[in-house]
C-alpha cells in the first residue's frame, strides 16, 4: 500500500515540477522581450515578470521538485532491489540533469533581476525545450524499464529535438515578418522572401 501512495504523489510531484519549469522559462522569454518596450511599459513589465518568476519558482517549482524527490526515495525504500536496475541509473542521470537545470533557472532569475542575462528570447525558447526532452526520456525509462527499445527511443528523441529546433526557427521567422508588416508604412507590405 505504501508503494501506491508514494507512486501517486511522485506523479503529482513531477507534474507540478515540470509545469513550473515549462512556465518559468516562458516567463524568462517575456522578461527579455520586455526590453524592446518603451518606458514606462518596460519597467512595469520587467518588475511584474520578476515577481511572477520568483513566486513560480518558490511556490510551485521548488515544492514540485521536493515532493518528486521525496516520493522517489519512498518508492525506492519499498523496493530497494530496484537500485540494481540499469534503467533506473539512466533515469537518475536524467533527473540529476533536470535538477541542475532547475538550479540554473534560479541563477537566471537573479541575472534577469540584475539586468545581466545574456540570453536572447530565441535562445531561451531553445532552453525551454530541454525539460521536454528530459521528460520524454524519463517517462520512457519508467514505463519500459529494461525493455526500452533504445534505438527507436534514441531516434525518436533525436527527431523530436530536430523538430523543436526547426519550429523555433520558423517561429522566429514568422515573428520577424509580423514585425515588418506592423512597421511598414501604410500601403506598403513587405514582399515575401523565397
Amino acid at each position: 500500500m505504501a508503494y501506491s501512495w508514494f507512486k501517486a504523489f511522485h506523479i503529482v510531484g513531477f507534474v507540478v515540477w515540470f509545469a513550473g519549469l515549462f512556465y518559468l522559462v516562458r516567463l524568462f522569454i517575456y522578461h527579455v522581450e520586455a526590453n524592446q518596450e518603451p518606458e514606462p511599459a518596460r519597467t512595469i513589465l520587467k518588475n511584474q515578470y520578476q515577481i511572477m518568476e520568483k513566486r513560480l519558482y518558490h511556490i510551485i517549482t521548488n515544492p514540485g521538485m521536493f515532493v518528486t524527490i521525496a516520493m522517489a526515495i519512498g518508492l525506492i525504500s519499498t523496493e530497494p532491489e530496484v537500485l540494481k536496475e540499469g534503467w533506473l541509473h539512466i533515469k537518475l542521470l536524467f533527473v540529476a540533469i533536470l535538477i541542475g537545470y532547475h538550479h540554473y533557472c534560479a541563477r537566471l532569475i537573479k541575472k534577469l533581476a540584475a539586468d545581466q542575462c545574456a540570453w536572447s528570447s530565441q535562445q531561451l525558447r531553445a532552453l525551454n525545450e530541454a525539460p521536454t526532452v528530459m521528460l520524454v526520456a524519463i517517462v520512457l525509462l519508467a514505463i519500459f524499464k529494461n525493455n526500452l527499445p533504445t534505438d527507436i527511443a534514441a531516434w525518436g528523441i533525436f527527431g523530436m529535438i530536430i523538430l523543436m529546433a526547426v519550429t523555433i526557427q520558423l517561429y522566429a521567422k514568422k515573428r520577424r515578418q509580423d514585425k515588418e508588416k506592423l512597421t511598414a508604412p501604410i500601403g506598403q507590405i513587405p514582399q515575401e522572401q523565397s
